[in-house]
This record gives structure tokens, C-alpha cells and sequence, in this order.
């Protein structure tokens, strides 16, 4: 047999009932269980109704008076032009505070941006020789406004004070314009730069708006809370909010408190400086951040961004908040930020530079040259006045002892210009007492 031709076979042949043997339902005893089951079935469901509801509110009378709530299933929908949107809900209490810090501060936090009179070179094409068809290319400057770069703010008061840092604002030649979350362009003007601390304050002008009254107004801004950085735990959340590599503005990322008390030495918009009591955190800080607010859950700002480890992953850093604080009220009251200044160069002594430089303390600033051979005592300085010298070991400020955890220049933010303090010096294995007036130090 082939093997594509099968067996052939039929199919038994059926026969369909006959009617005539289909009688039951002529049966009275058929009709009597199908109407039994009927109505069981009804008045069972009637019984079940009446009795669920009974108990029902007799459970929820007895649990009413043990305070004990039943909870009804909730939906939370929202319509946005005729159409039922469903809202997200947080699968977590931490996610729920994250977003609702998100969306409060978002309005407060704002984008720079840097644009500068650059020259550039501009091409065209000149005919050298009329009888000829042909041309040659030239090349001519020419200035044009070019965004430069870029960076991140936050607003501190109604009339548009923004926080932010000194590296971002330092080109005096530049201009800089603030966008806000909505779109909204402002020209700012940097009111000051902190001298020690990498802190700016720039302004921008509100928007007239007639009021309820019909008279024209000035629209306040939103602002965000300062907290108190002092008050800072390692592992504690917090949520970095900026403008990320001048692109994408409002950014969020967030992490825990990683390390406090750090110093570091940045670098940034031309400018190299040491920053000591900087906050470490893992929430990512990208460039273009800089300036930003680093939130707790409560969307207290509790410090300012300002610098990232290139050569590292997770590794960020902000200023305390309440560094910035006394900017803030001098700007207000001064128009200026200005600091107490003594006027040496040093360094902390710890036990290696002890024991490199046979010292006779592990403890101390050490009044030294600086690393280019700059004088260790600023001339005309309050500390020349007072007689210091170079090779002085400052073992303390005004009874404070210096150490690593108390530095001098930590110490030293504590006072104000004009004030008056006691040094005790080692000169040369002895102690000596000088008696210095703090200069003043601005921009």
C-alpha cells in the first residue's frame, strides 16, 4: 500500500431516538421536583439576603464599639478633559513623602543659564576676479551670544532672591537668565559671592499683575523652607533636585546622608578652592546640579549642591544650608557678604605633619607660606598688626582649642568683623598671648 493512501473506514451508523419514547414530561412527578427546586431556590435567596444583612450590621454595631473601622474600598480617579485618568498611589509611606516633596518644591527650584559675547569666525565668499566665474572662501570675526553653560538655583524670598553656587555665577562678563519649572524667563543680577564659601545670591524681578482690586501688584514667588543641617544623620534620606547637564531641568534623584564633616577640594567654572564641613551623599549629583537644593522628606532644604568625585560613582557633595543662612541676611541688610579675616596662611596640624616636621604639637594651625610662595601673613593684615609670624603654631582662638574637627576656619565663621579675640601662640617651644581685632573679608 502506498504510503500516502490510509485504510478506509465508515463511521457506525446512528439512530436517532424516537419522539414518540421522550415522554417523561408528561410525568406529574417531573413537574413536581422542578417546581420543589424552583422555589427552594428563591426563597434560599431571599433567606440569605435578609440574614447577611442582619448580621452584617450587628458585626459592624459590635466592631463600632470596640473603635475598630471597616475600611470601604476607595478609587481614586481623576478627570482631565471628559476622560477618567487613575491617579498613582504609593506602594510606601517614604514614596508618598518623596513625591509630595517633589511636587512642593519643583515651583522653587530653578534653571540658569550662562550666555556670553563670544567671537566666532564667519565664513563667506567673495568674487577675487570679475571676468572670472568663480569664488573664494573669507573669514571675518564677529561677536554673537553663545550659552557658555549652565546651572541650578533655588528661590529664598517672595521678591526672588535665589541660592545657588559662586562657581556657576563667577564670570563677571557673563549674563545670566533664570527659567522657572512653568517656562518663564528671567534676567538675574548676582547680587554677591561669598569669599570663602562657594555660595551666590542672584535676583530676579517678580511679574506686575493687577490684583482683585484692579491695582497693579508684584506677584510674589514661591519659596522653599531652610532647615538646620546640624541637625543631619548619616542614613538619612534625602532628594537632590536640578538642572542636569543644562538639559534636563527639575531632575530628582535620591539617596542617604553618606558622610558630614568631609573637606574637599573642588574645582569649577574656573575656580579651585578648599570647602571644609561639606555634606557627602550617594543622591546623584550631575553637572549642572550645582547650586541645587539636597531636601530632607519634610522638603526642608538642608544643603546646597555643589560638587561630584569625577573618578567615582554615588559620591557627591553639598554645603550646609545654614552656611548660607548669614549670607542671605547680610545680602538683606548689607547688600554685601562679609567675613571676620585674620589674615595667615596655615595649615592643620595633624600627627604625620607632626612627625615630618618635628613639631613640638599634634595639634594647632601651623602659619607657614603658602604653595607658591605666597607670604604666610597678609600684608596689612590685622594678624601683621598684631605681630604674628611665620613658623607661629595657633593652639587656640579665643579659648577654643584647633584641632582637625575644629578647624580654625570653622571657628573663625563664628564671629563677625570688628570683633575682638585672644590667641595663644607657640613661638619657638613657648606660649604667648596676642590680643587681635578681626578684619573684614569680601568680595
Amino acid at each position: 500500500m502506498p504510503i500516502y493512501e490510509l485504510p478506509k473506514f465508515e463511521l457506525p451508523k446512528l439512530r436517532a431516538p424516537k419522539l414518540e419514547r421522550l415522554k417523561f414530561w408528561r410525568n406529574r412527578a417531573f413537574w413536581v421536583i422542578i417546581s420543589t427546586i424552583l422555589i427552594s431556590s428563591v426563597c434560599g435567596f431571599f433567606a440569605g439576603a435578609i440574614s447577611g444583612s442582619f448580621f452584617y450590621s450587628e458585626i459592624r454595631d459590635y466592631l463600632s464599639k470596640l473603635q475598630i473601622e471597616i475600611p470601604e474600598p476607595q478609587t481614586i480617579e481623576k478627570i482631565i478633559e471628559k476622560e477618567t485618568v487613575r491617579e498613582y498611589q504609593p506602594q510606601t509611606t517614604q514614596e508618598e513623602k518623596i513625591i509630595q516633596v517633589v511636587e512642593s518644591v519643583s515651583p522653587v527650584v530653578v534653571s540658569i543659564v550662562i550666555t556670553k559675547d563670544v567671537k566666532v569666525l564667519e565664513e563667506y565668499w567673495i568674487s577675487p576676479f570679475e571676468e572670472f566665474p568663480f569664488q573664494v572662501p573669507e573669514y571675518r570675526e564677529k561677536i554673537e551670544k553663545k550659552e557658555i553653560g549652565g546651572g541650578t538655583g533655588f528661590i529664598v524670598s517672595e521678591d526672588g532672591m535665589i541660592l545657588t553656587n559662586k562657581h556657576v555665577v563667577l564670570d563677571e562678563k557673563a549674563d545670566y537668565t533664570v527659567f522657572t519649572i512653568d517656562g518663564k524667563k528671567f534676567p538675574a543680577k548676582v547680587l554677591a559671592r561669598d569669599p570663602a564659601q562657594d555660595i551666590a545670591i542672584i535676583k530676579i524681578e517678580p511679574e506686575k499683575v493687577v490684583n482683585e482690586e484692579g491695582k497693579l501688584i508684584l506677584k510674589p514667588f514661591p519659596i522653599v523652607k531652610l532647615g538646620d543641617s546640624d541637625k543631619l544623620q548619616i542614613g538619612q534620606t534625602v532628594i537632590a533636585i536640578g538642572n542636569v547637564l543644562g538639559e534636563f531641568r527639575n531632575s530628582v534623584s535620591v539617596g542617604v546622608i553618606s558622610g558630614l564633616g568631609r573637606t574637599i577640594t573642588a574645582s569649577g567654572g574656573g575656580l579651585v578652592e578648599t570647602i571644609e564641613d561639606v555634606i557627602q551623599t550617594d543622591a546623584a549629583i550631575n553637572r549642572g546640579n550645582s547650586g541645587g537644593p539636597l531636601l530632607n522628606l519634610k522638603g526642608e532644604v538642608m544643603g546646597i549642591n555643589t560638587a561630584m568625585v569625577l573618578e567615582a560613582q554615588s559620591i557627591g557633595f553639598a554645603i550646609p544650608v545654614n552656611k548660607a543662612k548669614k549670607d542671605i541676611e547680610q545680602v538683606k541688610t548689607l547688600g554685601k557678604i562679609v567675613y571676620p579675616f585674620l589674615g595667615v596662611r596655615y595649615i592643620l596640624i595633624t600627627e604625620k605633619i607632626q612627625k615630618e616636621n618635628s613639631l613640638p604639637v599634634s595639634y594647632g594651625a601651623w602659619v607657614i607660606r603658602g604653595e607658591q610662595g605666597e607670604a604666610a601673613i597678609f600684608p596689612g593684615s590685622e594678624a601683621e598688626k598684631a605681630g604674628l609670624k611665620e613658623g607661629d603654631i595657633i593652639l587656640e582662638f579665643d579659648g577654643q582649642k584647633i584641632t582637625t574637627k575644629n578647624t580654625l576656619a570653622k571657628i573663625i565663621m563664628k564671629y563677625n568683623p570688628g570683633d575682638k579675640v585672644v590667641l595663644k601662640i607657640l613661638r619657638e617651644g613657648k606660649e604667648k598671648i596676642f590680643e587681635v581685632t578681626l578684619g573684614e573679608k569680601s568680595e
